[in-house]
């Protein structure tokens, strides 16, 4: 029988914030995190990035970055990902290029197009409501590449003349993050890699999966590789498993219904009664959770993996407790095969 060698595992770090935990401490933990994966194995850790959401601590990918590079010397970092409409695209290239000259080799470059937090936050980041509806992320992501070096500037271009300094290390390579089709079209289009958010994502990632798959052109990348984003609590037990999800219920649905809060420990988790309209909420939170055993976790993702083909799988584990995510991490390693550096 032929050896299948197992898929990659990455990471998706939110970077939690529980209540009575201060910033620096959520930061300690999350560098906790970076070392742990770098020594079992995974091939990447990401950060998101969001605004004005008090139980998540990630607002700005590429200082996480950076101190993840200190402590780590083999994963890949990278942004999970920069909400490019937030930000001018010379910026990004010049930060991200910044990046590939300290971590040359290491360093990826997600972007997504929502604005990774609630309208109004949306607005005082981007300073006009013209650019807050605006819809010119491709406009945007041509401009990033050609900063890059990528692509060129078409003649008389404004802005033919400005690269993103430093000027002799390329772009990281660049990922298209989404939660429904339109990423995994343009990502196909212009030959890019994609990652599906189905961490959060209500929709099935097996239409824009397969859709990415069946219509990639080659690019910056000859072959297409797709990234399929899950939200994980892996423990010995089930009861272990469900006792760590359930602050991530209670804090999706307070932000899902206009009350965001910090993170819950367990205790308090348990004894929150959830409003009607949380309640709803929960359940649409709840049906993208993979929450068990080692062997019954691994079973599920499996059978996500096999029916959108993914070639790599992203882990992230949004728990309050800093052990059990550890462990959680641990667990799916040696679960999946991970080997070890």
């Amino acid at each position: 029988m032929a050896f299948v060698k197992p898929l990659p595992l990455s990471i998706l770090d939110l970077v939690p914030l529980t209540n009575g935990m201060t910033s620096a401490q959520a930061l300690a933990q999350s560098l906790d995190l970076a070392r742990l994966g770098d020594s079992l194995g995974y091939t990447r850790l990401w950060y998101a990035e969001h605004h004005n959401m008090p139980a998540i601590a990630s607002t700005t990918p590429e200082i996480m970055i950076t101190r993840a590079g200190m402590v780590t010397t083999r994963i890949r970092l990278g942004s999970g990902g920069v909400m490019l409409p937030n930000h001018s695209p010379l910026k990004v290239a010049e930060s991200y290029r910044l990046l590939e000259s300290m971590l040359p080799g290491r360093v990826d470059l997600g972007l997504g197009r929502a604005p990774g937090t609630d309208p109004t936050t949306a607005l005082a980041l981007r300073r006009s409501r013209e650019a807050v509806y605006a819809d010119d992320f491709p406009t945007q992501l041509g401009e990033l590449l050609a900063f890059g070096g990528q692509r060129e500037f078409p003649r008389g271009h404004p802005f033919a003349g400005v690269r993103a300094q430093p000027d002799d290390v390329p772009l990281p390579p660049v990922w298209l993050l989404g939660s429904s089709d339109y990423s995994a079209h343009l990502a196909a289009q212009i030959g890019h890699g994609f990652a599906f958010a189905a961490h959060f994502s209500p929709a099935s990632p097996e239409g824009p999966m397969l859709a990415y798959r069946q219509r990639f052109r080659p690019g910056d990348l000859p072959r297409p590789h797709a990234i399929l984003a899950l939200s994980v609590f892996c423990a010995p037990t089930t009861e272990e498993a469900e006792e760590m999800a359930i602050p991530t219920l209670v804090a999706f649905a307070r932000l899902r219904t206009g009350r965001p809060a910090r993170l819950l420990n367990a205790a308090e988790a348990r004894a929150y009664v959830f409003s009607p309209a949380e309640a709803a909420a929960v359940e649409g939170i709840r049906a993208a959770q993979i929450i068990g055993t080692p062997t019954k976790v691994k079973a599920r993702i499996d059978d996500l993996a096999t029916r959108t083909h993914a070639d790599e799988l992203m882990i992230t584990t949004f728990a309050a407790d800093s052990g059990k995510r550890l462990r959680s991490y641990e667990l799916l390693a040696a679960t999946f095969g991970l080997d070890r550096a």
